[in-house]
């Protein structure tokens, strides 16, 4: 038999009203009437009260296991019910199998007898065992429909998807006109990759529930696998037909953000806020909507709104109120905003990162990197965070030799931190100590072969000094294999086919990580590869709209002014 999954602490299963399995744990006061033990035989005494006397004192396996011995040898339901529930409070999944099989044998008319059995012998993956249970579950009309809503959860674990697909289509073939059953189909249908049926089982739930959101949700992702666009389309057509439906427009929003569509998703956002009466949950993400579009006047009014409504995290909305204030180039309301996060605060080195960056445009860098340094009770971890954000702001303000010394002493002292030997190698680049930047890349690959900025560091400077192009080529293809369209790693990959002689590739990859960011270096490279191309007007083009963004960033001044002149 395959390993029992352990169940949660204190856990029992129930099907609530919700659609889903509830958990209680009732150990020590059950619900049903226990037996009475003053015309019992001595024995039964003895292990009833050593039962009672162990899970007061906190032995719950060894009461699980005595009351499950007494349900054996009394045939008393109730004490397959303790003994079943005591089992699942221990974490002791298969004591509380036994329990429940016996409890269901005993008490054949028990709903939380059955419930309890069916979990435990799907999670110990007896399927087969267990669908006599399920049928019994779903044969009650009061538990039927969040029955079939929950079945997809309950077998979510099994590894034979179609098998569980057969298994919820013998389940839900008595109830053909019960739009939660063919709702499940359709759900098993999409894990076992046979979308033509779940579009006809979610068709046929749609006839008998027009409208239903649950259904809605579920078609919508289905097609956002196939085409994101395609997807907001039928969310539009959707809430064109039901403008109420609340829990799609929360999804079609979620999915315009996916895909970047902040313009469009804020005012889907907005509309939440307003139908929720001001939810605070709501009204932080169209802050942060309003944050990404740069409309910081209503970002601040967003986040106000969602702290006034007692927002769970406010600490996170001082961070976003903050880097706002940053933005609109008030550093001293940002500095107030940050300084309301106490030092008890998970986000409060957040806080003094982000204060830092603050102190250091509006008094000196010396002066945040000392603020930096007397942030006590730092975990390593934090202690290295510390290091890299002081390093970088060093190597902003182009003190590169400080930064350089500053990463070499960390690196010493922590010589297992793969991220820290990369920040390194990258102070080594800007002093030119490209020797030292290709021995600490190549052992942080060693180190982490999944660090896919180190194959793709590597692979860059190979590419932008002509060297080892093969080299480079292989390096950058594995970064973006671990982290696939990333805007800077395609942006090397277009460079690296530059280098290569291959224009057409280099302006494919190129465009694509433009489109993606308008970095200013990444529009120095596809405006020189464009100028190769015979493509003028549109480098100049791209070099001119990148330069009013960016005026003083080096390699954009350098390669404009290079084909320009």
């Amino acid at each position: 038999m395959p390993p029992i999954k352990k169940i949660a602490l204190g856990l029992l299963i129930t099907f609530s009203t919700a659609g889903s399995f509830s958990a209680r744990a009732e150990i020590t006061a059950p619900k049903t009437k226990l037996p009475t033990i003053t015309s019992a035989s001595p024995e039964f005494v003895y292990k009833y009260l050593l039962g009672e006397i162990a899970g007061q004192r906190g032995d719950i396996t060894l009461a699980s296991q005595l009351f499950l011995d007494l349900a054996k040898q009394t045939r008393d339901a109730r004490l397959a019910e303790r003994a079943a529930k005591a089992a699942a409070y221990a974490n002791q999944p298969g004591i509380a199998l036994q329990a429940a099989t016996l409890w269901v044998e005993l008490d054949r008319t028990s709903l939380e007898a059955q419930q309890a059995s069916s979990q435990l012998l799907v999670a110990s993956g007896n399927l087969k065992q267990a669908k006599p249970h399920i049928q019994q579950l779903l044969a009650r009309p009061e538990t039927r429909a969040n029955g079939f809503l929950y079945l997809n959860t309950l077998l979510a674990n099994q590894k034979d998807k179609n098998e569980v697909l057969e298994s919820i289509k013998e389940f839900a073939a008595p109830y053909p006109k019960l739009p939660e059953a063919r709702l499940a189909v359709a759900q098993a249908a999409i894990n076992a990759d046979n979308n033509s049926l779940a579009k006809t089982e979610l068709s046929a739930a749609d006839k008998l529930s027009p409208g239903w959101e649950i259904a809605a949700q579920l078609q919508g992702q289905m097609i956002f696998k196939e085409s994101p666009t395609k997807a907001i389309t039928f969310y539009q057509d959707f809430l064109k037909k039901y403008p109420q439906a609340n829990d799609v427009r929360m999804t079609y929003a979620k999915t315009l953000v996916n895909q970047k569509r902040h313009t469009e998703a804020k005012p889907e956002f907005v509309r939440l806020v307003e139908e929720s009466k001001g939810s605070p949950e709501i009204s932080a993400v169209v802050g942060l909507l309003s944050l990404e579009s740069n409309d910081y006047k209503d970002a601040d009014k967003y986040f106000e709104q969602a702290l006034a409504g007692g927002f769970k995290e406010p600490e996170q909305l001082y961070i976003y109120l903050g880097r706002s204030a940053e933005r609109q180039k008030n550093d001293a309301k940002a500095l107030t905003w940050y300084d309301k996060i106490q030092p008890s605060s998970e986000r409060y080195l957040e806080g003094r990162l982000s204060a830092a960056n603050a102190i250091a445009r509006t008094k000196n860098l010396d002066a945040a990197i000392s603020m930096l340094d007397n942030v006590d009770e730092l975990t390593p971890e934090q202690q290295i965070v510390v290091i890299q954000t002081q390093a970088n702001m060093l190597g902003q303000a182009k003190r590169h030799q400080e930064s350089f010394d500053l990463m070499s002493i960390a690196v010493k002292n922590t010589p297992n931190s793969p991220e820290l030997i990369y920040d390194y190698a990258m102070a080594a680049e800007r002093l030119v100590k490209l020797d030292v930047m290709e021995t600490e890349l190549r052992k942080v690959i060693l180190m982490k072969p999944d660090f896919a900025a180190a194959y793709n560091a590597l692979g860059y400077s190979f590419a932008d000094r002509n060297i080892k192009l093969d080299e480079a080529k292989t390096l950058i293809e594995t970064a973006l294999k671990l982290q696939p369209n990333d805007h800077y790693m395609l942006d090397s990959l277009g460079w690296v086919h530059y280098r290569l002689g291959n224009l057409a590739l280099a302006v494919e990859n190129l465009r694509k990580a433009y489109e993606m960011q308008a970095d200013p270096e990444i529009a120095a490279h596809l405006g020189e590869v464009l100028w190769k191309q015979g493509q003028q007007e549109e480098a100049k083009k791209i070099w001119g709209l990148a330069l009013k963004e960016y005026p003083a960033n080096d390699l954009l001044v350098a390669t404009a002014k290079k084909f320009n002149s």
